[in-house]
């Protein structure tokens, strides 16, 4: 009866215009490996090479029409890597070669990429597989299963980094930090930290048997894992306190009462225990992967929401389910499961993958035109870092052509990177907790250009600075401005 009771609070919820929230993580995974999302040609020539940057440029502008705020960019592949890195080889997919590097940076390309767009990027990284034989081959010498033979196993026909070698979680810190350190992501998001499909003949019980001291193998598996993410956890907060750590566990946490029966969980089937690292603080953000629906879906938001310790639930949604080959699910399908976590626990949804967003019309315009029609703040992430900022003074505003520059001075005494919020109201009073008043967030720049068509219009504007731990400060003096025709 609770269940049939939230049910038909939450339809009534999506019967009306329920103003969307100000703060929340829109977000896509954007696949690298095969080239499934970016990029779909590998580049042979400077011609190509250009190509394949316009392509994703065309990416991030969609995505930027549709106010999306965050890009997870599949970065480390399946031991191979789309940046500079003097440990493991440069991915084939960008030139068809491994260990080739097509003439530019592709991370630092979409990291600046992002930010000229103001959304966040984050590096998706997949911890442990590190492919088939086949592409173990291809990788040649400079292959993590050549250079390091201790490390790895061979399972069903894959290569896999193995959990339970000590110094497994060494040779990832030394990827780890070699990442964080060299470029300017926003966050690192782990997926596949887990054991792999049928881990019931997972090569490890000798491994089991020498450092297990006791404990049950299921137990001695998720230990492998929890200290693993506890060590990344504490190394990247050392080093950029700000860089947010996330990964995505398998959609559904646990067997719990309302679901005993509910097969492969993170918890139980794979050795993931996401509960367990958001108690001892050593994740920011959990994206599991809930591709199911209805009752595969609800119930386990709930406890995804009861398990958080304030950490932030995104869930990851199926968009690749609309495909009629992978399920045939209707857009409705999906905006339930928005809607569901928006006002049940979730701080915003990312979608799996970034071309099921694009190429489907229907939900992209859904999402563009309704429930992403207005820009969104990303979550305050309290702790990490309180400290509330300056605000800029005021919003300075002259016409340039069609255009509104409207520009602002850096609070005086802030020397960290700040992002800005600007406001806008045209009447008398700004909303500042709508997000309907929101003109443009993530600004990294101190400008902005607003196009405008009418010819006679009053605006008020406001801005606010916000930290890299997204607090927001309070907003400025409001600046009220009149556009005429014909300015004198």
């Amino acid at each position: 009866m609770v269940r049939v009771f939230l049910l038909l609070l939450f339809s009534s919820l999506s019967l009306y215009a329920v103003e969307p929230p100000k703060t929340e993580i829109r977000a896509v995974w954007l696949t690298t490996v095969y080239g499934l999302d970016w990029p779909k040609k590998a580049a042979t020539t400077a011609h190509d090479t250009e190509s394949q940057k316009e392509e994703l440029l065309h990416i991030l502008d969609r995505l930027e029409e549709a106010n999306f705020n965050t890009v997870f960019i599949q970065a480390r592949l399946r031991g191979d890597l789309i940046y500079r890195s003097t440990i493991e080889p440069f991915s084939r997919v960008f030139t068809g070669k491994h260990n080739q590097k097509p003439g530019y940076d592709p991370l630092q390309f979409v990291i600046d990429e992002c930010h000229k767009r103001r959304m966040e990027c984050h590096a998706w990284f997949v911890t442990f597989p590190l492919g088939s034989e086949q592409g173990v081959r291809l990788q040649g010498n400079s292959s993590t299963v050549k250079r390091q033979p201790k490390l790895v196993k061979k399972h069903k026909g894959e290569w896999y980094l193995d959990p339970g070698v000590p110094e497994t979680s060494d040779y990832i810190l030394s990827l780890v930090r070699e990442l964080v350190s060299s470029y300017d992501v926003d966050g690192i998001h782990f997926d596949y930290i887990r054991y792999p499909e049928q881990p019931q003949s997972f090569p490890d019980k000798s491994l089991y048997s020498k450092y297990g001291k006791g404990v049950s193998l299921a137990d001695w598996r998720r230990d492998n894992i929890n200290r693993l993410m506890a060590c990344i956890y504490d190394e990247v907060k050392k080093m950029k306190p700000w860089v947010q750590v996330s990964s995505s566990p398998l959609g559904k946490y646990n067997r719990t009462e309302r679901a005993p029966n509910t097969g492969w969980t993170a918890y139980e089937s794979v050795f993931q225990d996401p509960g367990q690292w958001m108690k001892e603080g050593k994740q920011d953000m959990i994206v599991p992967m809930m591709y199911y629906r209805h009752d595969d879906f609800f119930p386990f938001v709930d406890n995804w929401a009861r398990n958080s310790n304030g950490r932030l639930i995104v869930p990851g949604l199926g968009a690749y389910r609309t495909d009629e080959k992978e399920g045939g699910w209707t857009i409705n399908d999906i905006t339930d499961q928005i809607d569901y976590s928006r006002y049940f626990g979730g701080a915003g949804c990312a979608f799996f993958r970034c071309e099921h967003i694009l190429e489907n019309r229907e939900l992209y315009n859904e999402l563009k035109d309704n429930y992403y029609a207005h820009p969104a703040q990303l979550p305050p992430l309290p702790w990490l870092n309180k400290r509330l900022p300056e605000a800029p003074e005021e919003v300075k505003v002259e016409r340039s052509g069609d255009c509104l520059r409207l520009y602002w001075d850096k609070p005086a005494g802030e020397e960290e990177a700040l992002t800005y919020t600007l406001y806008y109201s045209l009447t008398d009073s700004i909303g500042h907790s709508s997000a309907k008043s929101i003109l443009a967030t993530g600004l990294r720049s101190t400008e902005f250009y607003l196009p405008v068509k009418e010819k006679e219009q009053g605006y008020l504007f406001g801005i606010t600075s916000s930290t890299r731990y997204h607090i927001e400060s309070l907003p400025s003096r409001e600046t009220y401005y009149y556009l005429i025709e014909h300015p004198k």
